[in-house]
């Protein structure tokens, strides 16, 4: 076995209780990695891998200056790695290793740095733990302070919609995943954590959590806890004030969307770039603030259920789209408001410098303006808002004595605590100044004695206060007036007694100054952390009127409607559009359309018709209007009334999971058997071009099966859009399926599209008219359309009279000529196939059928 130094043996003790995180190893002013950390980080950071005596033998090593670190530590961070931050902890003695030991452990869902998050989004950490007959989920976003917990019954399956809600930056686990769990959620970073061993005091969790007892009334609710803490006291090593709070809620209080429907809606990021512009979240991001934005964020993920807590926000929009003139000085205000949720928690984590303090002063130095306009407002709606708000108007005051308007980054530099504040940093103070004055004095004093114009006096940090005098004057220096300390080139520094004593008052009190002003910061700091329910209280109430004014500021510039919301299972609206697209369209008005969907007469609309005809943002648009009801937001259309719906379910546009092995068929097959397992009566399910991912009579038949399923057993209203015109005809069999299709007229030869979706099935699918949009070679689309003269030739001809079937047919097979046995040929050998039980053959007398067939046809 290798026997290392001192220095490494410290390393590799430490490293053996982070294994699954990079060491950052403090040695002087770099953080040092060895061994495969080294090897791993030089190759992901691309910085240089070099090596050290180890003891016996040479170890790989690497490093980054401390300073720059976080530079470096988000790099690791952005691709899913943890960084263990070890520090010295006292200071060298020269005797012995420095005492060393990690001070935190920073992963991806526990980032605290703010140059590491994006003030628009939460950075949720998912915490999940189950109990026999229910499963446990807590969300936390530690740069914030938020803490949401729930339990859903069932295995851990059950929960998996709920984490995606949240799109964690982490998952922490007390379990272990299988290999094929983490296939079906890939897109997370998982942390197995095991309960079993670790001790936490019941009490101390309750210390941190005050509404424990309350929140926490069941088996897997306080087993997710307890993970929390034991989580958060291994990483983070120290105390978290600002988590507090457990917000309680359930599951049925929220409509579910899958990670398919929120992709397939464009609901945060578009499905091509994955940006955020172009989603609906960016255009109806009009926030002033970056915690209304993530509380915009949430809404839109989690739309409400309740009728009250959606009328609650409907009216609160109305009455701002009332005063036109009180929004715009709304947003005026909030402007003013800096983040002070993320705010707070650094304060309260203790990473909150001076001008994180004055962020938080300004902010609440225009609560007071908004909160009058609020209350002065002629409706209660508002007035209800203002009066909630606190101003802080005490710690608003508390931190404009203590720091001055200009501080410093650095805490440790001073310059930060207000004059007046503390009488001993004023008396330190005065020191100093009158220690520059009395400097001032003496040059003045010195130059008139010697009659040397140009003696200076000066400072440094290594020989402190000095008299300096060029060459070219030392002549008329007196002698032994001055004690010679430093020749330069050009001149000589001389000190005096009088001079090095009034030095180290004045040092004296520059260093006791800088030591006692960090520790009044430390103080004022800790003062306002002790009020930090307040301000995260007023933090929520800000969000939500940032969130609810961008709502009316969208609502006024689009014109959109207040929807009505009831519970009747029905689903009008009336001229109804596309939000994002209608915004993004220069060219020409959005063409509106309506919708009559319910769950007893018009539960399915089937939507035939041409590719590029609107189908599909038709469909999305339905359900988009439908999430922007349920957020409480005014939505695009004439006339509204939304039935609340409890799920929604998509199944739009073609995508393959080549990670997980499944086919572009596969995805759509499982997408469809989710919606049509979990759906029910007051969902809204949309289905698109089921079944075009296999053969035409597979395609056609599940698509009909699927039909008919939603229709019988399910009830949910539904938009199922095919381009199987032959599934038209169910209108007459199923009585709540109605055939609607897309507009469109040929002029000239060329197809238009009218974007109108209006009773009736299609006629045609327009396919070659679309290809030849796209601009496919004029041979390819010349010879497509002879094809297709062929093939709708031979349909004609080809009808089964017995079945009302039509039969498959093949680009490739030899027409019967016209006239030649009449088609008897043809015929006859169609009977042979129908009769022939292949079932019941063996494959030899399988293959001399098929042969004899071919004989026929030579």
């Amino acid at each position: 076995m290798a026997k290392y130094t001192p220095m490494m043996q410290q390393y590799l003790t430490i490293k053996d209780n982070y294994q699954d995180a990079f060491l950052f190893f403090r040695l002087g002013d770099f953080y040092e990695l060895f061994f495969d950390d080294a090897l791993k980080a030089a190759e992901e950071l691309e910085i240089t891998l070099t090596s050290r005596d180890g003891g016996n033998k040479r170890i790989p090593m690497c490093g980054v200056p401390y300073h720059s670190a976080s530079t470096y530590i988000e790099k690791l961070i952005d691709r899913g790695y943890k960084v263990a931050i070890c520090e010295q902890v006292e200071n060298p003695s020269g005797k012995g290793v420095v005492k060393r030991e990690v001070v935190r452990v920073i992963t991806p869902g526990t980032i605290m740095e703010e140059s590491m998050l994006n003030d628009q989004e939460n950075n949720f950490l998912v915490l999940i733990a189950e109990d026999e007959a229910s499963v446990g989920l807590i969300a936390v976003d530690l740069s914030t302070g938020e803490c949401h917990i729930t339990e859903q019954m069932g295995s851990l399956a059950t929960i998996w919609d709920e984490v995606s809600t949240y799109q964690p930056k982490e998952v922490v686990l007390d379990h272990q995943l299988t290999t094929a769990e983490i296939s079906m959620h890939q897109s997370y970073v998982f942390t197995p954590f095991s309960l079993s061993e670790t001790k936490v005091d019941e009490e101390l969790i309750r210390k941190q959590f005050l509404e424990y007892d309350e929140v926490c009334t069941s088996p897997s609710l306080k087993k997710v806890t307890k993970l929390l803490y034991a989580y958060l006291h291994e990483t983070q090593k120290k105390s978290l004030g600002h988590l507090k709070r457990l917000h309680r809620y359930q599951t049925k209080q929220y409509m579910t969307l899958d990670d398919a429907a929120r992709r397939n809606l464009e609901l945060n990021r578009t499905l091509g770039e994955g940006k955020k512009k172009g989603s609906l979240l960016w255009l109806l991001d009009q926030t002033a603030t970056a915690m209304g934005s993530r509380l915009l964020k949430k809404w839109l993920d989690k739309p409400l259920l309740q009728k009250e807590a959606i009328l609650a926000r409907q009216n609160t929009v109305a009455a701002l789209l009332e005063d036109f003139i009180l929004l715009d000085e709304v947003h005026d205000d909030l402007r003013r408001v800096y983040d002070l949720e993320r705010l707070v928690a650094r304060i309260s984590y203790g990473s909150a410098n001076a001008r994180d303090l004055n962020a938080v002063k300004r902010s609440l130095g225009a609560i007071p303006v908004l909160k009058e306009r609020l209350e002065g407002s002629s409706f209660a709606f508002l007035q209800e808002i203002g009066k909630n708000m606190d101003p802080c108007t005490d710690l608003f005051h508390f931190i404009e004595g203590a720091i001055v308007d200009d501080p410093p980054i650095s805490i440790k530099e001073g310059n930060m605590i207000c004059v007046g504040y503390d009488p001993q940093l004023d008396e330190l103070r005065s020191i100093q100044t009158n220690g520059k004055s009395w400097l001032a004095e003496l040059e003045q004093k010195e130059r008139e004695a010697t009659g040397i114009k140009s003696l200076k006096i000066g400072y440094n940090r290594v020989f402190g206060y000095y008299i300096e005098v060029t060459k070219s004057n030392l002549r008329l220096l007196p002698e032994g007036r001055y004690q010679r300390k430093q020749t330069l080139s050009n001149a000589e520094r001389f000190i005096t007694p009088e001079l090095k004593e009034r030095e180290q008052l004045i040092l004296n009190a520059a260093e006791k100054s800088i030591e006692l002003e960090h520790t009044l910061f430390v103080q004022v700091r800790d003062q306002i952390a002790s009020e930090i329910r307040r301000l995260q209280e007023l933090g929520e109430e800000v969000a939500r009127l940032d969130v609810l004014h961008a709502f009316a500021r969208v609502a006024k510039k689009f014109q959109y409607c207040r929807p009505q919301i009831h519970e009747q299972n029905e689903l009008s609206i009336h001229a109804g559009r596309h939000p994002v697209v209608e915004a993004v369209s220069d060219i020409e008005a959005f063409v509106a359309n309506d919708t009559e969907l319910s769950n007893d007469q018009q539960q399915i609309y089937l939507i035939t018709g041409p590719n590029m005809a609107g189908k599909s943002t038709y469909m999305r648009q339905v359900a988009l209007i439908t999430i922007l009801a349920q957020v409480g937001s005014f939505v695009p259309a004439t006339e509204a009334k939304i039935s609340i719906v409890d799920r929604i379910f998509t199944r739009i546009g073609a995508a393959d999971d080549l990670v997980g092995g499944r086919s572009t068929f596969m995805v759509e097959m499982a997408e469809t058997c989710h919606a049509l397992k979990a759906a029910t009566s007051q969902s809204l399910i949309l289905l698109d071009e089921v079944g075009r991912g296999t053969s035409t009579y597979d395609g056609m038949a599940l698509a009909q099966a699927i039909v008919e399923f939603i229709h019988e057993e399910i009830g949910a209203k539904t938009l199922f859009s095919t381009h199987y015109h032959e599934l038209t005809e169910l209108e007459c069999s199923l009585s709540r399926l109605v055939n609607v299709h897309a507009q469109c007229v040929e002029e000239d030869g060329k197809v238009v599209f009218l974007h109108r979706i209006v009773p009736g099935g299609a006629d045609k699918s327009y396919g070659i008219h679309v290809a030849e949009l796209a601009g496919l070679p004029v041979a390819v689309v010349e010879r497509a359309r002879k094809l297709l003269h062929d093939l709708e030739g031979r349909l004609s001809n080809g009808s089964n009279q017995h079945t009302g079937q039509t039969a498959q047919l093949s680009l490739f097979e030899t027409p019967v000529e016209k006239g030649k046995n009449d088609g008897k040929q043809h015929k006859d050998l169609v009977k042979k196939v129908q009769k022939f039980d292949l079932m019941n053959q063996t494959p030899f007398e399988a293959m001399q059928f098929i042969m004899e067939l071919q004989k026929t046809l030579k």
